[in-house]
C-alpha cells in the first residue's frame, strides 16, 4: 500500500502548471526496473506551445534549459496553430501520423485559424455517432506502431533526444496520443516497466477529465450511445484499453516493446545505454 501511494504521488507531482500549455509533466523522478530514477528538469511532455506564455516561456529556458522541441504533429496542424519560438531552440518537425488519418483529422482539426481543446471538442462531437470515426479511433494507436514512416520519425526522435545539449520536450496537438508514444518509447529506452510506461500515458486523462466528462454527459443526455462515449473519452483524453492492447500488439508482432525500439525505431542497446547513462541517476 505504501508503495502504491508512493508512486501515485510521484506521478502526480510531475505535473507542470503552465500558463498556456495543456497536459504538461516532467519524465522527472520515475523510477525504472533498475531502481535508478530519471533526472528532473530534462525530460518534458506536453500540448502544443502556440499559446506559450511569457512566463512559460522563463520557466521552460531557466529551469528546464530547453534546446529541443519535437512537433509530431501534421503540416495543417501545426500551421493552424504555430509553436512559439524561442530564441535558442531547435525545432524538429516529424509527423507520426499515418496518412490514412491526416486526411480525415484535417477535415475536422485544421478548419480553423487556431486549433485548440475546444475546436477539437467541436469537431469530435459531429463524429461521436459516426460508425467508421469509433472504429477510426481504436485502429489509430496500431496505426501508427505499425507505420514505417512514424517509426523512423520515432527512431529519429529518440536519437535526438540522445544528442540533446539540454532539455527535450516533444509535444502533437494536446499531448496526449502521438507524444504519448513517444514518451513510452522514451520510458521503454530508458528502462521503465510496463506499470510506469501506462500510468503516465494514463495520466493525460486527469489533464482532459473535465472536457471529456461535460462532453461525455451532453451525448448521454441527447441519447447517445456507449460507443459514441467511448469516442469522445479516447479522443478527448486518451483510452488506457486501446494503449495496452497496442502494446500487446508489439509483444505479439515484434517481440517486445524493447525489440521494437532496437529493431523497428532503429534506436540501438548502445544508444539505449547511451540514453540511460545521461538520464539517470
Amino acid at each position: 500500500m505504501i508503495m502504491f501511494f508512493s508512486f501515485q504521488t510521484v506521478q502526480a507531482q510531475r505535473a507542470i502548471a503552465f500558463e498556456g500549455i495543456e497536459n504538461a509533466r516532467d519524465l522527472g523522478g520515475l523510477v525504472m526496473q533498475d531502481g535508478k530514477k530519471i533526472s528532473t528538469g530534462k525530460l518534458v511532455r506536453s500540448g502544443n506551445l502556440s499559446k506559450a506564455s511569457d512566463s512559460d516561456v522563463a520557466i521552460l529556458k531557466d529551469s528546464y534549459h530547453l534546446t529541443n522541441v519535437f512537433d509530431f504533429r501534421f503540416e495543417a496542424e501545426a500551421n493552424g496553430a504555430p509553436d512559439r519560438i524561442m530564441d535558442g531552440v531547435s525545432y524538429t518537425h516529424l509527423s507520426t501520423l499515418p496518412t490514412a488519418f491526416t486526411a480525415a483529422f484535417s477535415s475536422g482539426r485544421a478548419d480553423t485559424a487556431q486549433i485548440n481543446t475546444k475546436t477539437i471538442a467541436d469537431a469530435l462531437m459531429r463524429y461521436a455517432a459516426n460508425p467508421q470515426a469509433q472504429t477510426m479511433a481504436k485502429r489509430l494507436y496500431p496505426s501508427i506502431v505499425t507505420d514505417s514512416l512514424a517509426q523512423r520519425y520515432y527512431g529519429e526522435f529518440l536519437k535526438g533526444v540522445l544528442h540533446s545539449k539540454g532539455g527535450a520536450l516533444w509535444h502533437c496537438s494536446q499531448g496526449k496520443d502521438r507524444a504519448g508514444m513517444a514518451s513510452a518509447f522514451i520510458l521503454a529506452a530508458l528502462g521503465a516497466g510496463r506499470d510506469v510506461i501506462v500510468a503516465d500515458f494514463d495520466l493525460s486523462n486527469q489533464s482532459y477529465a473535465a472536457q471529456v466528462e461535460a462532453l461525455t454527459a451532453k451525448i448521454r443526455e441527447n441519447g447517445g450511445s456507449e460507443d459514441a462515449v467511448g469516442f469522445i473519452s479516447a479522443m478527448i483524453g486518451v483510452s488506457k484499453e486501446n494503449f495496452e492492447s497496442t502494446l500487446d500488439l508489439i509483444d505479439k508482432q515484434y517481440g517486445s516493446l524493447s525489440q521494437y525500439i532496437e529493431n523497428q525505431l532503429g534506436f540501438s542497446k548502445e544508444e539505449q545505454q547511451q540514453l540511460r547513462e545521461k538520464y539517470l541517476e
